[in-house]
């Protein structure tokens, strides 16, 4: 009988054994490039990001150093708005609503642009042409370049009407703003192909 003891306890032993060993937990991964790990679309999303805030910041500069001292029939160009609405057009209206809000904010307290409400300006004209592009056009060259070169021409009329509410122009200005409207659009047109591809990078986040 105690044989038979033994023989079962050994027995029930070896059962335990086996479903600890068979349940055994994965082992915790706790190091620092565990924690850290970047995927590869995450660093090219990041590279993108990267590379549409230096062209801000190199338009931006352009824009208070050279243009702003430069007239051409009492106008110029509008280099940082111009990038702001093509971006927040190709990005889509999911992630363009956010972008322009940023930018414009950020674009404001640059000290470069017109005043405050330049935000609502920005982010009116960018969402609306984004979403009216996005409803009704196929998403082409010249489909994304017509959308953000309406939204920048309203947006410079915008402008016009709250200068003539606030008293900072007259009536006899608007042509100047329609100007800048057009040397922005022709801008437009020639900076579409390199924003176009950073956006590109990485993949796309807008669906059709």
């Amino acid at each position: 009988n105690s044989d038979c003891l033994d023989s079962f306890l050994r027995a029930m032993a070896r059962r335990k054994l086996s479903k600890q060993s068979e349940f055994k937990p994965d082992p915790r991964q706790n190091s620092l490039s565990g924690l850290f790990h970047v995927t590869q679309l995450q660093k090219q999303r990041m590279l993108k990001w990267t590379l549409y805030v230096l062209t801000g910041i190199l338009l931006l500069t352009i824009q208070d150093v050279i243009m702003s001292r430069v007239s051409i029939f009492g106008a110029t160009t509008d280099l940082p708005v111009v990038y702001i609405l093509l971006i927040t057009v190709i990005e889509g209206v999911d992630v363009g609503s956010l972008f322009v809000l940023f930018a414009s904010t950020i674009y404001y307290f640059s000290g470069s642009a017109p005043g405050p409400y330049c935000i609502g300006l920005l982010c009116a004209v960018g969402i609306i042409a984004t979403l009216l592009r996005q409803a009704y056009l196929r998403r082409t060259k010249a489909s994304i370049v017509i959308c953000a070169g309406i939204a920048l021409t309203i947006y410079e009329m915008g402008l016009f009407v709250v200068g003539i509410g606030l008293g900072l122009t007259r009536w006899d200005r608007v042509f100047s703003f329609l100007i800048t409207a057009g040397y922005s659009f022709g801008v437009m047109v020639l900076l579409y192909p390199l924003i176009n591809k950073i956006g590109l990078i990485g993949g796309t986040t807008w669906k059709e």
